[in-house]
């Protein structure tokens, strides 16, 4: 176990202790962070404080993810699902972290969500926008809107091995800063984009099945905003 990793471990107490060891691999992280209530708060945790506080966003969480996969030997993989912009330049919605990995040259995703349909992929998509898109049809707004737009390229945690964000939530905000920073890559044209159907009822009451709406894009303050 590395330096960093250490140091990490050793601030949990015994019981998370114990918990960070059951972190077996993609799915037993996913199980875990279904464990925990989303909270969408704008402070976005270390992942010290996640397992503390017993809480998370997709944000904070994602990192927890992609730190329990380093423990395995895996990188540390992020990447974000961005919405729409209005005509301001503003997201029109939440945007979606999540943590990747591979299995047979496969990728898969781990996530937190408020939202059923937007957490685990199991790893059989050939590439990310494949992977991307799989979450196109779940991602809506309030208005039944589908919101979903573009994907960045990975973003490798390990480039922040140099500083204490396991555990230290300043540079947790670094981190978290560059990786926001990520160009954003269309998935589809604008005038596909015009032409899209809104979400139907049926479609709409199961995709949002036990979500918080308090936590939602419309509900919450203005800032950074995770699903």
């Amino acid at each position: 176990m590395s330096d960093f990793l250490q140091i990490f471990y050793s601030q949990l107490p015994p019981t998370l202790q114990r918990v960070w060891e059951g972190l077996s691999g993609p799915i037993e992280i996913q199980r875990y962070l279904d464990t925990l209530p989303y909270i969408g708060e704008e402070r976005n945790r270390s992942p010290l404080q996640v397992m503390l506080d017993g809480q998370c966003h997709c944000l904070d969480g994602a990192l927890l993810a992609a730190l329990a996969l380093r423990r395995l030997g895996e990188p540390g993989l992020l990447l974000d699902l961005r919405p729409a912009l209005d005509e301001q330049g503003r997201p029109v919605d939440d945007d979606h972290v999540l943590t990747l990995f591979r299995r047979n040259g496969l990728w898969g995703a781990i996530a937190k969500s408020n939202f059923p349909w937007l957490r685990y992929r199991e790893p059989v998509y050939r590439s990310l926008r494949e992977l991307a898109m799989t979450y196109f049809e779940v991602y809506f707004d309030i208005h039944h809107l589908k919101t979903l737009r573009a994907y960045t390229r990975p973003f490798d945690i390990a480039r922040f091995d140099h500083a204490p964000y396991p555990w230290d939530e300043t540079s947790a905000a670094r981190l978290y800063a560059a990786f926001y920073r990520r160009k954003a890559i269309a998935l589809f044209p604008e005038e596909a984009a015009r032409a899209l159907q809104p979400v139907d009822q049926r479609a709409f009451e199961s995709g949002s099945l036990g979500t918080d709406w308090n936590w939602t894009f419309s509900t919450h303050k203005e800032g950074e905003r995770e699903r």
